[in-house]
């Protein structure tokens, strides 16, 4: 079995992979926390899904929160009793990456392109909707191009409300109509419906520089949200990343 972990500015996604099946995943806050309370927190959620830690022979992660990467790696090799390799552009990815800076490409966004060039084909466009919202592009031959950073929608509504004193804090769901109302209604419109479109405009953006219409696929956690109401999406995908770390795992490290 294999363990893989996305450390994430706000979440760490845990899976567990047995072959190419993704037995169980485990979406935790990502906090400060020492070695050993990393290795407890690992065997207690293989205990509660009756896995053994023997029965884990590798594990991967990929990270964009680097304060967190050692003490991951240390809880895994104390606790579970195997290293944890770490995501690199420097290691086999099998992507052609034409950036101008490889190297400055997110563990995250790396990952997905991996995971959704082998389960989608190209041309492809991922869109991540998480802390941030990326888009990551993917020629039809295959090369990773560049992509879109914006900010997320829960970065939106902090920034609102840190500064607006007067605005309640609310449920970051989709109002019946675009037209709020009331307050609660107009904020929800505003984060939700503002993001579709910027979403979708931005997709079209994409598909006329390339001069081809893309597959889309969404992943993150805010992922279904946004489908629901667009109709550039063409699959949702939440486990993209987690099936790009055992793709990375196994050109790396399989057999080896």
């Amino acid at each position: 079995m294999l363990l893989v972990f996305d450390i994430g500015n706000t979440n760490t996604v845990m899976g567990i992979y047995d072959g190419r099946e993704l037995l169980k995943e485990w979406r935790l806050t990502s906090k400060k926390q020492t070695s050993d309370e990393v290795g407890f927190m690992l065997l207690g959620l293989l205990s509660s899904a009756g896995i053994a830690k023997e029965d884990i022979k590798g594990a991967v992660f990929g990270s964009v929160v680097p304060s967190l990467d050692e003490t991951f790696r240390e809880g895994v090799r104390e606790y579970i009793g195997v290293d944890c390799l770490r995501v690199s552009t420097r290691m086999d990815t099998g992507l052609k990456i034409k950036m101008k800076n490889p190297t400055g490409l997110g563990a995250d966004r790396l990952l997905n392109a991996v995971s959704g060039i082998e389960k989608y084909g190209v041309p492809l466009i991922i869109v991540d909707l998480g802390t941030a919202i990326t888009f990551d592009v993917i020629s039809q031959e295959g090369a990773y191009v560049g992509g879109v950073i914006a900010p997320g929608m829960e970065l939106g509504m902090e920034s609102l409300f840190a500064r607006t004193a007067k605005l309640p804090q609310i449920e970051l769901a989709a109002p019946a109509s675009v037209i709020g109302g009331n307050t609660i209604e107009a904020i929800q419109s505003g984060i939700v419906y503002g993001t579709v479109g910027m979403v979708e405009k931005v997709i079209e953006g994409i598909s006329k520089e390339l001069g081809t219409k893309c597959r889309v696929v969404a992943t993150g956690g805010h992922a279904p949200i946004i489908a629901k109401h667009s109709d550039c999406i063409d699959s949702v995908d939440q486990w993209l990343t987690l099936d790009g770390l055992r793709i990375y795992y196994e050109r790396n490290c399989a057999g080896k």
